[in-house]
């Protein structure tokens, strides 16, 4: 025991995702005991990956690491080697295939158009329909990229994400749609992109390496006794779930995959095919072999791939949660819970879940450290 309390960890973390991983390994790195439980069978929260024949399949949905942030570029590197791997999703409305983001590829495909200017000005004649300040996500989207490029390219997709028509949806989803009148379609405006070398499972392993793990164990069922181990509690999971959902279910929207192993090399030619038609009834398909080149660790072209098909739906108490919705009401519902969550003595909250926060990874990181640099001193 190097505490003085008599407990047997100085940090009980809940949850190996980023937030925990990190936070569990510069613990360590400070001479602080620390253990780790989880839920699930396995460590990495959502960035959990799993190999089938050879690739890398991202079971929680498409992870690509980006950022701008070269603390936490250079700290994540230390614990795995990242590909060159840039994203550029295609989007398929009904058969017809365009670029994305929107750029001189897509404008072409949309209109003939060969120059920036002809673009920009078949763009600027579109936006002309909304005067006035937009009501609902359609108008916001119209006055930003025209009615052709809302009608092929965000209305179907956007309404199968959020299961409500554009025209119900605030106009603030939707604050900015970037499109760029050059021919690069680089999704990410970011220095630094790609994806760790043999899947983030074992990126995350290597952070928590020599950190005590408890798989399939919950937390809120084993409360009691679990913070009886420990003098501190890091808490990654679902604030309100923490109070018992006393004062009400935060919204998620969930996401459910079908994931299928094809014998033949190669399905789609692209990771991430985004399916914009209302009627198509799954988003996106992603094909996880292109996110590693299509190549084995050893460099062989492999002969199988992975497919998975995404849903998105609605999120109810028993469903994975991924993404808050963070709209007005729910705002002021999480502020709630956040009151409550400061009064609680020894448990910081943290993550995605912990802070019902919409997170890129690097920001997952970035947060992580900054409660390290707090907590750790």
């Amino acid at each position: 025991m190097n505490n003085t309390s008599g407990k047997k960890y100085d940090y009980l973390v809940v949850g190996s995702g980023l937030y925990g991983a990190v936070f569990a390994h510069e613990a360590k790195a400070h001479g602080k005991s620390v253990l780790i439980v989880d839920k699930r069978p396995n460590i990495a929260g959502n960035v959990y990956t799993e190999n089938t024949e050879g690739i890398n399949v991202h079971v929680y949905g498409a992870h690509i690491f980006h950022t701008n942030d070269k603390r936490v570029w250079e700290y994540i590197t230390r614990f795995a080697e990242f590909n060159r791997f840039t994203n550029s999703p295609v989007a398929n409305y009904k058969g017809e295939l365009y670029s994305l983001p929107f750029n001189m590829y897509t404008f072409n495909k949309m209109w003939g158009v060969v120059t920036p200017e002809e673009a920009e000005a078949k763009i600027n004649e579109q936006r002309g329909e909304i005067t006035g300040v937009p009501k609902n996500l359609e108008e916001q989207a119209i006055s930003l990229v025209g009615r052709d490029i809302f009608e092929k390219l965000i209305k179907g997709y956007t309404e199968k994400q959020w299961g409500r028509d554009c025209s119900e949806l605030p106009a603030f989803i939707i604050k900015r749609l970037p499109f760029r009148l050059t021919f690069d379609n680089n999704y990410f405006n970011a220095l630094y992109q790609g994806i760790p070398v043999g899947g983030y499972t074992k990126m995350v392993e290597n952070l928590i390496d020599g950190i005590e793990v408890r798989l399939n164990t919950d937390y809120l069922e084993n409360k009691a006794e679990l913070d009886a181990l420990a003098d501190k509690v890091i808490y990654t999971g679902p604030i309100d779930a923490y109070f018992g959902y006393k004062l009400g279910y935060l919204e998620y929207r969930s996401v459910r995959f079908e994931t299928e192993l094809l014998d033949k090399p190669n399905f789609q030619g692209n990771a991430a095919v985004n399916y914009t038609d209302r009627e198509t009834p799954w988003t996106r398909i992603i094909e996880h072999k292109w996110f590693e080149f299509g190549k084995d660790a050893q460099g062989n072209d492999l002969p199988k791939t992975v497919i998975s098909r995404e849903y998105s739906s609605e999120w109810k108490p028993g469903d994975e949660p991924y993404y808050p919705v963070n709209d007005e009401k729910n705002g002021k519902l999480y502020e709630q819970y956040r009151q409550l969550a400061e009064k609680e003595s020894g448990v910081i909250f943290g993550g995605r879940l912990g802070q019902y926060k919409y997170y890129d990874m690097d920001q997952v990181i970035a947060a992580a450290l900054d409660c390290c640099d707090r907590e750790l001193v």
